[in-house]
């Protein structure tokens, strides 16, 4: 970490932002598959904001605009929301409800020598990641930066070894967190100048073509970004889709620091004392929020 110029290591992410186009059921999916429940609503003229969480924890924010086209898969934006969970029993419960739904699609399962992960597409076409982290002392580092592999993952025997019922019946009361968020960018260059000279996180993985990987306080990432689908895009149009990634700093100083980047590079920004808003590159929103975000404060943005 270099102070001033990196974020401070114990810097997460906060609830993704969705812009959906059936708000209903956009929400019962995420609750029937995830265990979200309804945290709080509010009206903002012909918008409904909803946040959906576990617990009192937000997790994503839907942001019903019918009136908004499904988004281009080839445009800037969202590639998958990765959302955490504490050990490999509380993951497996999740990953059993989201495939029964028949509205889930399910796109593979890795083991990524730091994770295990599973992959849906909701019903919007929203990508989503469902993982748990493999203990810290077991990744291995080349240099600097952290090995991740794509291998193979059979799902129903993880099912068959970390499946059980309490977790299942425990539904929503279990943790969960934003773990990281993956977005398909125009241009890998353009990319780290922004989310990582600027916003502030280390890069940890480069040996993947088309993508980067980085994060903060070592953590195996919190952004990936990549041009798979989306090389050579520009900004990106108004649709359905990926509205704000929210990132939680750790305090007021390190909002002043992220000011003072983001000033020496003519980067326009927003501030309200407790946040910094500003847009990538493509038009993607970026919030970086103290902690204890309410709901409220949410709702709010």
């Amino acid at each position: 970490m270099i102070p001033g110029q990196t974020l401070a290591d114990d810097t997460s992410m906060g609830p993704v932002t969705l812009r959906v186009g059936d708000l209903d059921g956009m929400t019962a999916y995420y609750s029937g598959a995830f265990a979200m429940e309804p945290l709080e609503e509010r009206g903002r003229g012909r918008e409904q904001h909803r946040v959906l969480g576990r617990g009192t924890t937000p997790l994503v924010r839907l942001i019903g605009t019918p009136d908004l086209p499904v988004a281009d898969r080839r445009q800037p934006g969202l590639f998958h929301t990765a959302f955490l969970f504490d050990n490999p029993q509380h993951l497996a419960a999740t990953v059993y409800r989201a495939a029964q739904l028949p509205a889930s699609r399910f796109v593979g399962s890795s083991d990524h020598l730091v994770s295990e992960a599973f992959y849906f597409t909701d019903p919007e076409g929203n990508g989503v990641e469902l993982y748990t982290d493999r203990d810290r002392s077991l990744w291995v580092h080349d240099g600097a930066e952290i090995r991740i592999a794509t291998d193979f993952l059979d799902p129903n025997e993880y099912l068959r070894r970390h499946l059980t019922q309490d977790a299942l019946d425990a539904g929503a009361s279990l943790p969960g967190a934003v773990g990281h968020v993956h977005l398909q960018v125009g241009d890998l260059e353009v990319a780290r100048a922004f989310y990582v000279d600027a916003l502030g996180f280390e890069l940890t993985q480069t040996g993947y073509s088309g993508a980067l990987f980085a994060s903060a306080g070592g953590y195996h990432h919190h952004i990936a970004m990549n041009v798979w689908n989306s090389g050579g895009a520009g900004p990106r149009a108004a649709s359905l889709g990926l509205a704000d990634v929210a990132v939680t700093a750790t305090d007021a100083g390190e909002l002043d620091a992220l000011r003072t980047r983001l000033r020496a590079r003519g980067i326009p920004f927003g501030s309200d004392g407790r946040s910094v808003s500003l847009a990538d590159p493509w038009g993607t929103a970026v919030t970086v929020a103290l902690p204890d975000l309410s709901t409220e404060e949410l709702l709010a943005r």
